[in-house]
């Protein structure tokens, strides 16, 4: 049994319990008592939370499955002018968080705002602004959501779009079927699982979106979990709401896997797998087709990088007052310590998962890889329950030493959540990687007299370096846009670029917030364009 036992077990075991402490400790939370302030809510808001929080799920769904499989369709099927441009120009709305296109969209239709200055100096003094529609509110967090997150729909569908078989299109043809009807009655339904997948990231995000719904003052869970921590210093509650939260997180769960099991996501075509050509557009399609692709890269990036750039020239006086360098220092520490932490480990499990071929080890790899699919407000808030359970109940029976300090509001803390939020993503990753090495590897390395180690560091890792490189960028880029987490864990007078351009937008000080969100916009898009490789790659290509 002991033998059994070996450390690879107990790695993946310690990195499962821990993603899956949050689960346990928010539904514990949920039957403990609460502060007054339960009752009041529950009788006024708690309602609107949940009626709030399908509104937006719904609306952002829609919108991105329509942005995103349509543009997908556009660029896999058809070429037209700048239809390569457009392939990797589409995914850059991922540099733009939603809580930076709310701030633009606020900032370019408010009263004197950006589009009123426009029409000033093109026709002259007059009241433009009754004029001016503004998009605040529910209509404000569904376009901010929308126009940063269908990217997820736009790469899954391209993907599967071109895997699809020149046969496909013959068939529809055969049929007398025209282009929009091949669309929704045979293109459509052999790309579903892919389309189901995007779109299951999208609900994850827009449950989780924190800063676009409390700019525009909507109150969803998200803003209610944050609120009961901060506002009202009700920990018991804001578990609470997290367990509702999470009720969400799972029905989106079983509505893809139901989805999954119903459906027939193949046909069976005769005469094998041909590689599908794409068509050339002409005239009025063609620049139909460009008009529309530009129209969705210009709302979900130049739209926000143009107006933040604006409001940054306009006031120059803000970057001056920027600790740019205090702030890339903050960034690039938790960047080189969460990578480190989350390279490390996922190397090791996935090779513990190579060597052993243990059913339950891959079992518990795969339940560790979960904590990406929960809201980065619901890590946080549990993380501080249970450090603060385990203060209370474990650490002062022996001492009167507390580990409070230790893990809350501290950059131990950060990475920590940080590990369990973003663990998947380094795994999968590496586990790509890993594929691609043939067992016959390891077992030449082996008759050559290497140990499991040196195979490990001086066959394995080497091969990998592409992948590391990949999870590398990856991860800065999530850390270099996440809120949530930052905002409740970091230290006293730790600021990121996320945290400070969050801080001005809250105290409406949206010029103030434009430096640190063009900064962000720019890192997160250099970082994008470095991984546009990888995300766009399909072997067709």
């Amino acid at each position: 049994m002991l033998k059994k036992l070996n450390w690879w077990f107990i790695l993946s075991l310690f990195v499962s319990i821990g993603v899956l402490i949050p689960i346990i400790t928010v539904s514990i939370s949920f039957f403990e008592d609460t502060s007054n302030y339960y009752q009041i809510l529950k009788n006024t808001f708690l309602l609107e939370y949940i009626l709030n929080s399908a509104v937006l799920l719904i609306s952002v769904l829609a919108i991105t499955f329509v942005i995103g499989t349509l543009t997908a369709y556009l660029v896999s099927f058809y070429e037209f002018p700048f239809s390569n441009f457009f392939k990797w120009a589409l995914i850059l709305s991922f540099a733009v968080p939603p809580y930076i296109y709310a701030y633009s969209l606020t900032a370019f239709f408010e009263n004197y705002g950006t589009l009123f200055t426009i029409l000033k100096n093109l026709f002259g003094e007059a009241n433009y602004n009754k004029n001016i529609p503004k998009f605040d509110g529910v209509l404000g967090a569904v376009l901010s959501l929308s126009f940063s997150l269908y990217a997820y729909v736009y790469i899954l569908s391209r993907a599967s779009f071109l895997y699809q078989s020149q046969n496909l299109i013959d068939l529809g043809r055969s049929l007398g079927f025209s282009k929009f009807k091949s669309l929704y009655k045979l293109i459509l339904p052999a790309a579903r699982p892919a389309i189901v997948a995007g779109l299951s990231l999208v609900a994850m995000e827009t449950l989780a979106e924190f800063g676009a719904v409390d700019f525009f003052s909507v109150n969803t869970l998200t803003t209610g979990i944050y609120n009961s921590w901060i506002a009202f210093d009700d920990l018991a509650f804001a578990n609470r709401l997290s367990f509702f939260l999470l009720v969400f997180i799972f029905a989106v769960f079983i509505l893809e896997n139901f989805s999954r099991k119903k459906a027939k996501y193949h046909l069976n075509i005769k005469g094998g797998f041909k590689h599908k050509e794409k068509m050339k557009l002409n005239g009025k399609k063609a620049f139909g087709a460009f008009l529309f692709c530009f129209f969705i890269f210009f709302l979900s990036f130049l739209f926000p990088l143009s107006q933040m750039l604006y409001w940054t020239l306009k006031f120059p006086e803000n970057i001056l007052d920027l600790p740019i360098i205090n702030l890339s220092l903050n960034t690039i520490y938790l960047v080189i310590l969460s990578s480190l932490a989350l390279i490390i480990f996922s190397l090791i499990s996935n090779y513990g998962n190579r060597v052993s071929k243990n059913k339950t080890l891959n079992f518990l790899s795969t339940l560790s890889i979960s904590g990406y699919a929960i809201p980065g407000v619901i890590l946080a808030i549990a993380f501080i329950t249970f450090v603060a359970w385990f203060d209370n109940n474990v650490i002062k029976v022996f001492s009167n030493f507390s580990i409070k300090k230790i893990f809350i509001g501290s950059i131990l803390g950060l990475v920590i959540v940080y590990f369990v939020r973003f663990y998947s993503l380094a795994f999968n990753g590496i586990k790509s990687g890993y594929e691609k090495i043939n067992y016959s590897v390891d077992e030449s390395a082996y008759l050559l007299g290497y140990s499991k180690r040196k195979t490990f560091l001086n066959i394995h890792v080497p091969f990998l370096r592409n992948s590391l490189l990949f999870v590398l960028i990856l991860i800065s880029l999530e850390i270099i846009r996440e809120l949530p987490i930052t905002l409740i864990l970091r230290p006293f007078n730790f600021e990121t670029f996320a945290t400070t351009a969050y801080i001005s937008a809250s105290e409406d000080l949206l010029e103030a917030a434009a430096a640190p969100a063009l900064f962000l916009i720019l890192i997160a898009t250099l970082f994008i364009i470095l991984t546009s490789k990888y995300i766009l790659r399909t072997p067709n290509e």
